[in-house]
């Protein structure tokens, strides 16, 4: 377990009071979860949820109180630890973006957990693009063992469990989290075994929520087309709304089914078990209930005939305006090409793909997301766009790799892009090698 915590989060974490803790010592203490807390000083939630995680960590380890440095690591001269009781089996490590010590110092100072050291700035960049983050405060669990992500909505898990019943919190199948009876917004109710067999698409979304109510008008239309193809197909909405009258408003426009408003245990289970951190978002299903495509929101604006359902992640995708905001969530290799000519970027694609496609195979045999995301862009008012934001050169054809949350880039302006060139290019990044230029 250690070696995977170290590759994680160094050789040294420190507690509130500044003490430096060894990473290999959280294995000898047992710890069988781990918790990252991405926040901010400056961020009012998260203070606010400093608070309250505070007191779940000490009901949830047992300490007789959850104040500074408590349980954060054994004492001086402390012997031999009993075995951990498995609800003790805990521990939580902060991971800042404060750009200032002083008020880092200041806000980590009451934490009874652990933390990344400031200095680490460089770890905790590569935490937040592993694990796609993008609002704050977010708290993930992972199994300590293996690494594996085990719930990504951990703000939910206080809610909802705050006294830690359910510990350890894996994630249960869809059809267990989806079980009960579901609605038409004509009051007929329908049991969720009526999903078996089908194709199925989870909807978060609020009334209060332009996007939501721009992407539900185009949702509707490819529902239409997808059920008069002959496709077994259903959505699930999953409201968000802040009273059961907008839910109510909402769903009367929505031509498909819905989790019962009154049901709040239900769609939070449905925001833990798919990690919701923002709507608009649409997650696509499998008649077995596994997870196709996280970017159905992406998927329906780009296909707007269904043609593609239901919607297979492509390994390499031609950047555009509806999925641009992909570009947010990480590094993203993006192939510049000189031509608005479709043959031009179906040739780029070509180039690019098997990269892509090994590089995310070997992700996915290890249960985790793939570092990049992997771009084609041809010549239009968004690319110049993006160019102009990031100071690229006008060159074509042009290999980068762009890290928007680092505010970094990598380039490589050569005459000609070999499939050699691009595998190079990736795998010395992938290895830190490149040296980044500020956006």
């Amino acid at each position: 377990m250690s070696g995977f915590l170290e590759e994680l989060l160094g050789e040294k974490l420190v507690t509130g009071g500044g003490e430096e803790v060894d990473v290999h010592s959280l294995g000898a203490r047992g710890i069988s979860l781990l918790g990252l807390y991405f926040g901010c000083s400056l961020s009012a939630p998260c203070a606010q949820l400093s608070g309250s995680l505070a007191a779940f960590y000490g009901r949830l380890r047992g300490d007789a109180a959850a104040g500074p440095g408590a349980g954060a690591g054994p004492g001086p001269g402390a012997g031999a630890a009993a075995e951990p009781e498995p609800r003790r089996r805990l521990e939580i490590v902060f991971v800042s973006s404060d750009q200032d010590q002083r008020q880092w110092q200041d806000f980590v100072r009451d934490m009874p957990w652990l933390a990344l050291p400031y200095k680490e700035k460089h770890r905790k960049l590569k935490l937040w693009n592993k694990y796609r983050i993008s609002n704050i405060p977010s708290l993930i669990f992972l199994d300590a063992t293996t690494g594996k992500v085990v719930c990504r909505n951990g703000l939910l898990v206080i809610r909802d469990d705050p006294e830690g019943l359910e510990f350890p919190w894996g994630p249960k199948p869809f059809r267990e989290v989806i079980a009960g009876p579901l609605l038409r917004n004509n009051g007929q109710s329908l049991e969720s075994s009526s999903l078996e067999g089908s194709h199925v698409g989870v909807y978060f979304s609020a009334h209060w929520c332009p996007p939501c109510r721009s992407l539900t008008r185009v949702l509707v239309e490819s529902y239409r087309k997808i059920k008069e193809a002959g496709q077994k197909f259903e959505i699930i909405f999953v409201s968000a709304d802040r009273s059961e009258d907008s839910f109510k408003q909402y769903f009367s426009e929505m031509p498909w089914l819905a989790v019962p408003y009154t049901d709040e245990a239900r769609r939070s289970r449905l925001n833990r078990l798919y990690g919701i951190q923002g709507i608009p978002t649409l997650i696509v299903l499998d008649p077995q209930g596994e997870v196709i495509t996280r970017q159905g929101r992406v998927e329906v604006l780009n296909d707007e005939d269904c043609r593609e359902f239901p919607w297979h992640p492509k390994p390499v995708l031609e950047l555009s305006d509806s999925n641009a905001v992909q570009l947010n969530e990480g590094p993203c290799l993006v192939l510049f090409v000189d031509s608005e000519d479709d043959g031009e970027s179906e040739a780029a694609k070509q180039l690019i793909q098997p990269i892509a496609e090994k590089i995310i195979d070997k992700y996915k045999a290890k249960e985790e997301e793939a570092p990049l995301l992997f771009f084609v862009a041809g010549e239009d008012d968004m690319t110049d766009s993006l160019r102009d934001y990031t100071n690229l050169p006008e060159a074509a054809p042009l290999l980068t790799i762009l890290d928007m949350s680092a505010r970094a880039k990598y380039v490589m302006d050569v005459e000609e892009i070999t499939p050699a060139i691009v595998e190079a290019f990736v795998n010395d990044f992938l290895a830190e090698k490149l040296k980044p230029e500020p956006i």
